[in-house]
């Protein structure tokens, strides 16, 4: 059984060469593909196909996909947003973020930095669906909801496992406070700052990261988890 299989991706670009190379690379990694050469069709064909990732190019006659993204956030629809465009530009991307995309690519790219991206936002928003998932020395076992740190179980509680999840997903990313509370304790949580360093400082008891090399702290800034 292959890594992706199950997971539901859609493409959408205007440029037939393109969505052919891509189609090819993604069903070769085991994901279910589908594509649409535009903007309406894409709708059509995700209204039925159900996708867990859309990858939509910006530029393409008819409805561009700005209008595709924005679509399905007006509809809710459960689904993680790939813009692509063939422009660097600053506007560009802050606009498609601002509408609801989860990440932006800019052509040519790499077919590794896609899959790469793509992962990304799986383990962001449909854990369950790639089962293990392993970082560095890190296996996420979601299904089970445990980590494994050098092939050993880590004896966590509920939030433990939570916290330590979310900050493996996002290795090499500056996290702060507000946004561990918000993503681990949620927005509601009435109590002190403070609470994200007592789990912190548990982490690294049960990683034995005493010299902190694992989880840094950032000063004024959060903590970023390196894997070593």
């Amino acid at each position: 059984m292959k890594a992706h299989q199950g997971v539901r991706l859609l493409l959408v670009d205007d440029e037939p060469h393109i969505l052919q190379f891509l189609e090819l690379g993604l069903i070769n990694e085991g994901f279910d593909v589908r594509t649409a050469p535009d903007g309406l069709s894409a709708l059509a064909v995700a209204d039925e196909f159900k996708p867990h990732v859309a990858i939509l190019d910006i530029m393409m006659p008819g409805m561009n996909g700005f209008e595709v993204c924005r679509h399905f956030r007006n509809e809710e629809a459960e689904v993680a947003v790939i813009m692509l465009t063939a422009k660097d530009e600053i506007n560009d991307r802050v606009k498609g973020l601002s509408i609801g995309a989860d990440d932006y690519m800019v052509k040519p790219f790499s077919f590794d930095e896609l899959l790469a991206r793509i992962q990304a936002r799986l383990r962001n928003q449909f854990p369950g669906l790639l089962g293990e998932v392993r970082c560095g020395p890190f296996v996420i076992d979601s299904r089970r909801k445990e980590i494994r740190f050098k092939e050993t179980v880590l004896e966590l509680s509920p939030t433990e496992y939570e916290l330590l999840q979310h900050m493996v997903i996002n290795h090499g990313l500056v996290l702060s406070k507000p946004m561990i509370l918000d993503k681990v304790w949620g927005y509601d949580f009435g109590g002190e700052e403070n609470i994200v360093e007592v789990y912190i400082r548990s982490l690294r008891e049960k990683l034995g990261d005493k010299e902190h090399r694992i989880i840094r702290t950032l000063r004024g800034a959060g903590y970023r988890l390196d894997l070593i």
